[in-house]
């Protein structure tokens, strides 16, 4: 007489799908629940329809086989319960009847899956979140003697207005930075700060914002609200909000309303290019907008990156992984919506991409975290569109090189040269002031700077 499978006294997962027991011939009852773990643990690693198939039989009896003397092989009383039903009812009765068994057993089943799954997780999640933790907290502490005078700026200059509130979330909050001389309507720009859309905080922008007001530029870095308390669109919301309130409220503060540039870096780059393409089809379409593509002087993008779709697996391989990613991106149906390239190629939109303003989009050619590709791409694409629009490569610079590395080596940033004429093009008494312009004090020692792009986990 065959020993009887022992029960698993776990409650049922109603998520899962049941188990069906077979009854097949020759089999050979599991003896314990460890015995039934460890089986599970082996067909865990194959796909559901396998798993499926091979718990069959190993949940069965040989209730129906003979013996060699033709005597039926005695069975036990749940099996015999059941075919004595079987000849008399429904396999939907069936299923009803042996439910608590096979819940049972489906949830060993699914423990000791799950168990090896969340683990296998842990240690390649585990270990890649370890790794690039220990980089940025070697990078942080190489740049640190940089960031403590940055902060110390950020929090003691009177050039710097924080915490100005443009909406009603969390969050929605934008601190400017304004120059000393306040003589005369200054050029405005909206910047949005990276993060990876996780993140992102309107102080990553205080070095940025302290270059740019020494040349009489108004910055606004307007904040917004990061996964996973909010995704994408949320995102996109906040940062149109922003430049809506920047349109609206900045001739209070010395800026020039008909001259105010978008800027992003990184995700924010990306999260700013996804505001500009969503407000120009409004536009186009005749949609009612809080402010106007028009009266966007310029849009620069800073290593960030505009099809979604190029990017998925480069994330993937990155860290950022897929299904991270795709929840962050509202489902992979959103791809679309999010990539600024993609939308513009669609015909329909082609009215769009006429009332983008002109385009600047800088990157690094050894940047590792959003490939320079991305920003060739959307050039490209732009161009192909009627759009003034150019890519300016920097060589041999990585992600954080152009924003955070060579500001705080002090002297001549390529990168905010480059900027800063295109913003004061045309105005010659600016032009002048900036080639006069002392240069910049290091902020950390170069050999601090190597080592900390070394090891930059970005």
């Amino acid at each position: 007489m065959q020993r009887p499978i022992l029960p698993i006294s776990n409650p049922s997962l109603k998520s899962l799908p049941s188990i069906v027991t077979s009854e097949a011939a020759g089999t050979v009852p599991l003896r314990s629940e460890n015995e039934l773990a460890s089986t599970c643990l082996l067909i865990s690693q194959q796909s559901e329809d396998e798993k499926v198939d091979q718990v069959k039989p190993l949940l069965s009896t040989s209730a129906d086989s003979t013996s060699t003397n033709g005597t039926a092989a005695a069975a036990p009383k749940f099996y015999q319960k059941r075919r004595r039903r079987t000849a008399s009812s429904s396999s939907l009765s069936d299923d009803f009847e042996a439910r608590s068994s096979e819940d049972r057993i489906g949830h060993a089943l699914s423990e000791t899956y799950l168990m090896r799954l969340k683990l296998c997780r842990y240690i390649g999640l585990g270990y890649k979140f370890i790794t690039r933790l220990v980089a940025i907290t070697f990078y942080s502490f190489l740049i640190f003697p940089g960031f403590i005078r940055v902060a110390y700026y950020y929090y003691s200059s009177r050039q710097v207005r924080r915490d100005i509130v443009y909406g009603n979330q969390p969050r929605n909050k934008l601190d400017l930075y304004l120059p000393k001389n306040p003589d005369g309507p200054k050029p405005v720009v909206a910047f949005i700060t990276g993060g990876a859309w996780i993140i992102g905080y309107k102080a990553w922008g205080s070095l940025l914002g302290q270059q740019l007001c020494e040349r009489d530029i108004i910055v606004a870095c307007i904040d917004y609200r990061n996964f996973p308390k909010v995704t994408i669109g949320d995102m996109v919301n906040d940062a149109s909000q922003g430049i809506s309130f920047v349109f609206n409220h900045i001739a209070e503060y010395g800026g020039d309303p008909n001259r105010i540039y978008l800027m992003g870096q990184s995700a924010g780059a990306h999260i700013a290019a996804c505001a500009l393409v969503e407000q120009a089809i409004k536009e186009a379409n005749g949609d009612n907008t809080s402010w106007s593509v028009s009266r966007i002087k310029a849009y620069f993008g800073l290593s960030g990156g505009y099809n979604l779709f190029n990017l998925l697996d480069h994330f993937h391989t990155r860290g950022l992984y897929r299904s991270v990613f795709l929840r962050m991106m509202e489902g992979e149906k959103s791809l679309r919506r999010f990539s600024p390239e993609v939308l513009l190629q669609d015909p329909a939109n082609r009215n769009a991409a006429s009332l983008l303003p002109p385009t600047v989009l800088f990157h690094g050619t050894e940047d590792y975290s959003i490939p320079c590709d991305s920003s060739k791409s959307f050039a490209e694409t732009l161009q192909s569109l009627g759009v003034k629009a150019e890519a300016v490569m920097y060589e041999g610079k990585t992600h954080t090189d152009v924003f955070v590395q060579d500001p705080m080596r002090g002297g001549d940033n390529e990168m905010v040269r480059d900027l800063v004429a295109f913003i004061h093009n045309g105005d010659e008494e600016a032009l002048v002031k900036d080639s006069t312009m002392p240069p910049r004090k290091r902020l950390v020692p170069e050999f601090m700077l190597n080592l900390a792009r070394t090891i930059s986990p970005f």
